[in-house]
């Protein structure tokens, strides 16, 4: 349990392709505009390529339906968004035929190549005032 698998819900910009297509289910075509469309059909084509790799992949080791089934599910990000990993538990409930075994040796070799701890803050503070858009101050 020393990894975590990423999603592979095809993104589009900022957005999830299964969030853009939901619009589609939400409105009528005639409320979205040509752009939303435009994303919605590319979105479409994105899902399907997803799942028929994933299908693809799947398919070495399972049968056909849950294989179908998963590829499905992991190609929409159904279990949360696209920045949510799917731990070892995870993967094995969904069905994903993995192992959390691991030889002596692979963490032996990874002894080798200690990786250096971040020292850097993720997130830093600037400390000058905020501007809006117009180059403003907040007020009081």
């Amino acid at each position: 349990p020393d990894a975590v698998l990423g999603p592979v819900d095809p993104q589009l910009g900022p957005s999830a392709a299964a969030s853009i297509l939901s619009v589609l289910e939400r409105k009528e075509p005639k409320d979205i505009d040509d752009q939303t469309l435009i994303l919605a059909d590319t979105a479409r084509k994105a899902l399907t390529q997803v799942r028929a790799t994933v299908r693809a992949l799947l398919g070495e080791r399972m049968a056909a339906a849950p294989a179908d089934t998963l590829a499905d599910t992991l190609a929409t990000g159904v279990w949360g968004t696209h920045d949510h990993p799917i731990t070892a538990d995870q993967a094995k409930a969904l069905g994903l035929p993995i192992s959390t075994d691991m030889p002596t040796e692979v963490y032996e070799f990874m002894r080798l190549f200690p990786q250096p701890t971040r020292t850097t803050a993720a997130v830093q503070y600037i400390p000058v005032p905020h501007r809006d858009r117009g180059g403003r101050a907040p007020g009081p």
